[in-house]
């Protein structure tokens, strides 16, 4: 896929010390536990697929679909769930995984969600903090990057189903787009 137009952000090796770094701080946290770690789906799966290989305790994986963006690159603040965990967290130590936390509203709807359902522990990573796009209290337990604003794609981050396979992760423009 061309990347005329985009400007780099955050090399595949940068991308990858930073999933090696949350692996094994998350191993050396649930110690002797075995996690439940849950995929927010879409947008988190390539993250998510090489943060479960650098956590090295037994792991089980579970996937739930979330949305608040629809088309657009500016969430709507409306959390659609479009599709639940098959496995319980009732009494297990839950991990949520998603791709990027910005303005708050889903990652915080998806943990009070899961919180209700009386799991041992529950707590979240995210691949990408996006600080000044916040309007919500909610932080993440574990961050991979964080910074200031912009409009990221790559690595599993898209922009209307698009630039999801890009290894690397780039600033992006809509307008600036064809």
């Amino acid at each position: 896929m061309p990347t005329q137009g985009l400007e780099k952000s955050y090399s595949r090796e940068h991308i990858a010390r930073q999933v090696q770094r949350l692996g094994e701080e998350i191993s050396r946290d649930y110690a002797g536990e075995e996690l439940l770690v849950v995929c927010v789906l879409k947008g988190a799966f390539l993250f998510f697929a090489d943060l479960v290989r650098a956590i090295s305790l037994p792991v089980n994986v579970d996937f739930v679909r979330v949305a608040s963006y629809g088309p657009h690159t500016q969430t709507t603040g409306l959390v659609e769930f479009r599709k639940d965990l098959e496995m319980s967290v009732t009494g297990r130590h839950v991990l949520i995984i998603d791709d990027i936390l910005d303005s708050g509203f889903t990652l915080e709807a998806l943990y009070q969600k899961l919180a209700g359902r009386k799991p041992e522990s529950l707590k979240t990573c995210v691949l990408l903090d996006k600080r000044q796009a916040r309007q919500t209290a909610f932080e993440a337990d574990y961050v991979g990057i964080s910074f200031d604003s912009g409009f990221v794609v790559g690595y599993g981050l898209d922009y209307q189903e698009s630039f999801r396979s890009l290894a690397d992760i780039y600033l992006f423009d809509p307008a600036q787009s064809v």
